[in-house]
């Protein structure tokens, strides 16, 4: 008897039927096709190569994972119609009344979808909150991994990455362990996988320990050398380390296997960019680094419009500490002048005894500047209340500044600037930033990274270890424990060096001068952290205005011969002779113009440059207030001789 078609049609029914009853049993994809490697008690990690299009979630999971769903599902379905069947009168009431009172039914539907929908959309942002910081890790590196590895181990790029890289958030810490499912196959070449490795999440000096017998193969990868957990003073070793450390090139930490990173100032860079979050460890490094400095008989200018981060500097020999934002203002503008000053005497000096005697420019000068983001718009603000007719529209400070920057280690002049973050218009633009050759980065995120040191890839996991940082000088990363150096014992060794026998690093190799007269800096080379006086608030332009600007006074001997007294010296030390009256009042810039020198100088304005650039200005003999106090004898004594107009540009 012929078989028809409505036979054949039974026929792969029933057989659909009983391989979907087996499908369903065995836990396996109901459509029949296989897309992982999951089996019945083992569950998947890859999508097998001929698969394509999109693998869902489900079809990773076991075998018997599948099964218990299936069978959960088909019980809470049963027992809901059992529900409704065993009561049908109940069910039948309650249509009659939504049939004859829709209005309540309506109401009561949208109470409950309201209230659904607000719980979804709530349930929905916090997940998203929940899970922003593993979506991120997931997007910078899981996925970039996978995608670098699949082609090498024979994995489809549909496979999800998860299901064979276990990378943990937190693998760039010391004791992180990074597993990685391989292929049984094992065709595959090690060495450019652990190389692949290596590079797409920033390894160093990490150990590959492969398992290749059985089913189980995998690689583990771990940190074989890492800087130590903590670095204090009191660490065996360390205090001698210190100790030893050249004075142009202080400690910062330790890296891997102990090995000592630091940061020339005479070679490698003369400034250095420390980039950090709040609570990043900012202060911590400054103080380290610093500390060392003053140990060496360098001079600190602590610029900290906080006023509180480096209280362990407060009353350091070798230290001024600026607080207040006109004090900050008026120590730029000063050190600027200064560097000006160098300069000239650097142009004095043969080329091979400047390089053979670098201390004869003048004392070591290290400027800490605090919080630049704060800082550079304060010193704007202040500019812009206190500048008069006639000034320039741009802070002299932020020039000062930029001035600094671009000096050079020549002039023994160094920048340890903080910003939590360094953008080029934070710190007053990006030829600005390119100063600074050494930048540590703390706690930094991606952008900041490439902002900062794009020529150093791939990025390095930012580690939230306490005290460790990534030292990036001469395109090449160090990951870095800094030394933690408390306040005391940054205090006792900044104390313990050079300015604790009352000498400077210079004055050990010049012959003795006779001393100048003192201003805010003079001071700082010889007494005790002496901190520029707060601007009176009667007279907020005062600090800028009668500012005292002889460079010479800094470091008047250092480019004179052997047993040469330079002319201000004698003049400031030579018995006075007699004057009348008016010549020994002392009075402030504007008001001796005003009284005594509107006849023999040009206006206030050349005043004001010839007291920043004219070597043989008078130097201040008091103070008043912030404003500085000239005597009228000695700046009339300067008019007379100085320079004429068409010979120099001081008029």
């Amino acid at each position: 008897m012929a078989r028809t078609k409505f036979d054949e049609q039974v026929e792969e029914s029933a057989e659909s039927l009983v391989f979907g009853i087996g499908r369903f049993l065995a836990g396996r994809p109901m459509d029949g096709e296989r897309k992982t490697d999951a089996t019945f008690w083992r569950a998947g990690t890859r999508v097998l190569p001929t698969v394509e299009g999109r693998v869902s979630r489900s079809s990773y999971r076991a075998g018997w994972q599948r099964l218990v769903f299936r069978i959960s599902w088909l019980g809470a379905a049963g027992g809901g119609a059992y529900l409704v069947g065993s009561h049908p009168d109940t069910t039948a009431q309650t249509v009659r009344d939504v049939w004859e009172n829709p209005d309540a039914a309506i109401a009561a539907a949208q109470t409950g979808g309201i209230g659904l929908v607000s719980a979804a959309v709530v349930g929905g942002a916090v997940y998203g909150l929940a899970t922003r910081r593993r979506r991120e890790f997931m997007r910078e590196w899981v996925t970039p991994l996978h995608e670098a590895l699949a082609v090498p181990l024979g994995i489809s790029e549909l496979t999800d990455p998860r299901r064979y890289l276990h990378v943990p958030r937190n693998f760039s810490d010391d004791d992180a362990e990074i597993r990685i499912d391989v292929p049984t196959h094992m065709r595959f070449n090690e060495d450019l996988v652990a190389d692949l490795i290596v590079k797409k999440l920033a390894l160093e000096n990490v150990s590959f320990t492969w398992r290749r017998a059985g089913r189980d193969t995998h690689v583990i990868v771990k940190k074989r050398q890492a800087p130590p957990k903590m670095l204090r003073l009191s660490d065996p070793g360390v205090r001698e380390v210190l100790a030893k450390m050249p004075e142009s090139a202080p400690l910062i930490g330790f890296g891997a296997g102990k090995k000592k990173v630091s940061v020339d100032l005479d070679h490698d860079s003369p400034h250095v960019l420390i980039s950090a979050s709040t609570g990043g460890g900012k202060s911590t490094i400054l103080r380290t680094i610093c500390c060392q400095f003053i140990h060496n008989g360098a001079h600190a200018y602590v610029l900290d419009f906080k006023r509180i981060s480096h209280t362990w500097a407060r009353g350091v020999p070798g230290v001024t500490y600026c607080r207040d934002i006109a004090e900050i203002h008026d120590a730029l503008i000063r050190l600027a002048q200064e560097g000006r000053h160098r300069i000239r005497l650097a142009e004095q000096l043969a080329d091979d005894v400047l390089e053979r005697e670098p201390w004869r420019v003048g004392p070591r000068l290290v400027i800490l500047l605090e919080e630049v983001n704060a800082t550079m718009g304060q010193l704007k603000r202040y500019w812009a209340r206190i500048r008069e007719s006639g000034d320039p529209k741009e802070s002299p400070a932020v020039d000062a500044l930029a001035e600094i920057l671009f000096m050079g280690r020549q002039v023994r002049l160094h920048v340890l600037l903080v910003a939590q973050s360094a953008t080029a218009r934070a710190i007053g633009g990006p030829e600005m930033r390119e100063n600074f050759s050494t930048r540590i980065l703390v706690r930094y995120t991606l952008n900041a990274w490439r902002m900062l040191v794009p020529e150093v890839s791939p990025i390095p996991m930012p580690s939230q270890h306490n005290g460790r940082v990534q030292v990036v000088t001469r395109g090449r990363a160090q990951e870095t424990q800094v030394l933690n150096l408390s306040n005391e014992e940054a205090r006792e060794w900044a104390m313990s060096g050079v300015h604790s026998k009352g000498t400077t690093g210079p004055s050990l190799h010049q012959p003795p001068v006779p001393a100048v007269p003192p201003d805010d800096f003079t001071d700082t080379w010889n007494t005790s952290a002496p901190e520029f006086p707060p601007a009176p608030a009667t007279e907020p332009s005062a600090s800028h205005r009668d500012l005292a600007a002889e460079p010479g006074d800094l470091t008047p001997s250092l480019a004179a011969p052997a047993g040469h007294v330079p002319d201000t010296v004698v003049a400031a030390t030579s018995p006075a002779q007699p004057a009348p009256a008016d010549d020994d009042q002392e009075l402030g810039l504007r008001e001796a113009y005003d009284k005594h020198l509107s006849e023999t100088v040009a206006s206030l304005d050349a005043l004001r440059w010839a007291r920043a650039n004219d070597p043989e200005f008078p130097a201040p003999v008091g103070k008043r207030g912030s404003a500085f106090l000239y005597r009228v004898g000695d700046l009339k004594k300067w008019a007379r001789n100085r320079p004429r107009a068409g010979t120099t540009d001081l008029d």
